[in-house]
């Protein structure tokens, strides 16, 4: 009688459930343990690359403080209470944001939160116009040390996505929204406002944990400039065809290639083609 081919990884692959089936139930012995586990699902297929990165970054905001992500003071986008709508109007359209922290005669004297869209509500009524101070809204305040996963609870159960953080003397250090928590899980989070820094902007991205995530069809002039690498671009246009070509077959999600100071993963593919890599930078010697 044939040998049942599954018998060969049997007890492989109870080992292995073994050691997912202890991170579901609460037996890791540590966060490592934990990751290493999900890490171990990630590269069986179990979880995408973007699911474990996620988890990673949810992980990971335990351990940051509002300090470590808000916008800071200097770069806050603050209206004076006098101003006038029209002229809020024109900071709301430039800055293209939708919160805006309303402030006395310093930044230190926060009133409280302007929200575009009840400007926009101003406009758009018949009734008289009321005053910027009308508007507002009041402003939660927060101290830098707070925990980042403490405050998206709290942003989550007041539905607020604003607050003021303070300095330990009760001064204004900056300004933290519910999408720079968010980042922090998913990643960068780009919307029509945002203005790429090189044409990379939607191809190359940048995770919390350092790495990056490649679209295939990056142009390797682009990925060259960007890392200051050097890989030619003469027999191939984009990155994808130059690692497949390199891995000498069309590879799978999960498998590896070091070229140079790059490290390159493969993070989602079919059986026809290689959508994006996971890229690790690896530090010279």
């Amino acid at each position: 009688m044939s040998e049942d081919p599954s018998s060969t990884t049997a007890p492989e692959r109870r080992s292995w459930l073994d050691r997912i089936s202890q991170v579901f139930s609460g037996e890791p012995r540590n966060r490592e343990d934990l990751l290493d586990g999900l890490r171990e699902a990630q590269s069986r297929g179990l979880l995408s690359t973007d699911t474990l990165a996620m988890i990673e970054g949810a992980i990971a905001v335990a351990d940051q403080q509002v300090g470590d992500v808000m916008v800071p003071r200097a770069q806050m986008v603050g209206v004076p209470v006098e101003t006038s709508l029209p002229e809020v109007l024109d900071i709301v359209i430039e800055s293209g944001h939708s919160r805006f922290p309303v402030h006395g005669e310093d930044k230190d004297e926060v009133l409280g939160i302007l929200l575009a869209k009840d400007l926009l509500k101003a406009f758009a009524s018949d009734a008289p116009r009321p005053s910027l101070r009308e508007l507002i809204r009041p402003a939660v305040l927060i101290p830098e040390s707070k925990r980042l996963n403490v405050l998206l609870k709290e942003f989550r159960l007041s539905r607020n996505h604003m607050a003021i953080v303070v300095d330990e003397y009760g001064g204004v250090a900056g300004v933290v929204t519910i999408e720079d928590v968010l980042e922090e899980i998913v990643g960068e989070i780009d919307d029509e406002h945002d203005e790429a820094e090189d044409g990379t902007g939607d191809q190359i991205a940048a995770r919390p944990d350092g790495r990056y995530v490649v679209d295939a069809l990056t142009a390797i002039e682009d990925f060259n400039e960007r890392f200051g690498a050097e890989f030619p671009d003469d027999e191939y246009d984009t990155v994808g065809g130059l690692v497949i070509a390199a891995f000498g077959h069309l590879p799978q999600a999960g498998e590896e290639l070091a070229l140079g100071r790059f490290v390159f993963q493969v993070a989602s593919a079919d059986d026809r083609r290689v959508e994006s890599f996971l890229l690790s930078l690896v530090a010279e010697a």
